[in-house]
């Protein structure tokens, strides 16, 4: 057997800063993500309703992510991946030294998540190319393994600092333990910035459209809407339902998040194995399915069981869903199948982050009002159905044939 065959990546001298900036960047996520929801609903007081319009202006730079790399179109991969991981630097900076009105941290929970959605396309595209032939799925999910190991280690030390400044008399509404997570956050962040600065500009600039449209994506795009609408549910309002149905503590949130993202960490790999053998239609398509009955018993735990029980349901509910999110990678892979080049691939992926985006948005501002005025049963129902569509869609997927 030729041992060059079982190479996952190609030898590139950006390999291991690339590997340590997504470490870095996934410890500084872990800090900010432990802290968000607690902090909007403690020390911020948006309401469920208000969660929505919040995430509607938090999910905009997704939505706009091909105008904003439009005007980067010249540059190449890497240095954009670097002012992508800037701005979320500047963005938890932004946290840590302003005020807590809700106008000044919409702004900068904005300013971060332009950043991160600025990375969100590079870093698959660069996974991928730093990969070999035919191990685009694992190098996928070794990338989100790497990242989530930076998330479990963050949610933990958001756990460590909220016992131990409860254990000192701090109440839930004292913003020191949520400033003390935002200052350390952004220490990691520096560090991941300086190391992405040391990367060297890949080869050829990659040009991206303005608008990348083509008719063979169609089933892409579509998989994104119903996959963004669907996500955009659980990442907005799940945390939610655990904070104002049952009261979790920050501590709670944090500990729960790292629970996933110690799954993801562990299954990432092997779900991107499974990808390469059995193929993404097939992961997809399965992914979709198991996502019904977790919304349906997200909507409904509260009215199957007592409170106490149900809180444990929805808890195991919140993980799963985080399990069976890592098969999205799926649909990166199909896009480079289809992809002539690298450009294609990179300007496709862009766009795809934009189409889920445009649902996402309209699904926080309805989502908001749909669990003020009708409740959360209703809300994870449509959820479910947006699942059922996703997996019809998958469904038709065809390989297409070898170039």
């Amino acid at each position: 057997m030729n041992p060059t065959k079982e190479l996952i990546y190609k030898k590139d001298t950006n390999l291991k800063l690339f590997v340590v900036t997504v470490l870095l960047t996934g410890l500084a996520y872990g800090l900010y993500r432990g802290v968000q929801d607690n902090y909007l609903a403690e020390i911020v007081h948006i309401t469920e309703f208000e969660r929505g319009i919040v995430e509607f202006f938090r999910e905009l730079p997704g939505l706009l992510l091909i105008f904003i790399l439009a005007a980067m179109y010249r540059f190449s991969e890497t240095n954009v991946f670097k002012v992508g991981t800037a701005v979320m630097l500047a963005g938890v900076l932004g946290l840590l030294f302003t005020g807590s009105s809700k106008v000044v941290v919409i702004l900068f929970m904005v300013v971060f998540s332009t950043g991160e959605h600025v990375v969100m396309p590079i870093k698959s595209s660069m996974s991928l190319y730093l990969a070999q032939k035919d191990k685009g799925g694992t190098s996928l999910g070794i990338t989100s393994a790497i990242g989530k190991g930076g998330n479990i280690l963050g949610y933990l030390v958001v756990s460590i600092i909220f016992f131990v400044f409860a254990r000192l008399g701090f109440s839930r509404q004292d913003t020191v333990a949520f400033k003390t997570v935002y200052a350390l956050a952004a220490a990691l962040l520096v560090g991941s910035t300086l190391v992405a600065l040391a990367m060297k500009e890949s080869g050829q600039r990659v040009k991206r459209s303005r608008l990348y449209v083509r008719r063979k994506f169609f089933t892409f795009y579509m998989l994104e809407v119903f996959y963004g609408a669907r996500k955009q549910i659980f990442l907005t309002f799940a945390p939610y339902v655990l904070i104002l149905v049952y009261g979790a503590t920050t501590t709670t949130i944090s500990l729960l998040l790292a629970i996933c993202a110690l799954f993801g960490m562990l299954l990432s790999p092997a779900i991107g194995r499974i990808i390469d053998r059995l193929g993404y239609k097939v992961v997809m398509v399965a992914d979709t399915l198991i996502l019904v009955a977790v919304c349906l018993l997200y909507g409904f735990a509260h009215r199957l069981f007592p409170m106490h029980i149900a809180f444990y349901v929805v808890m195991v509910n919140f993980v799963l869903d985080s399990i069976i999110s890592l098969a999205s990678m799926a649909s990166n892979v199909y896009v480079m199948d289809l992809s002539d080049n690298r450009e294609e691939l990179t300007a496709t992926l862009t766009t795809g982050i934009s189409v889920n985006h445009f649902i996402s948005v309209l699904i926080a501002l309805l989502g908001g009002f749909i669990w003020k005025v009708v409740g959360i049963e209703v809300l994870f129902t449509i959820s479910a159905i947006l699942g059922v569509v996703n997996s019809i869609f998958a469904a038709t997927i065809t390989k297409p044939k070898p170039r």
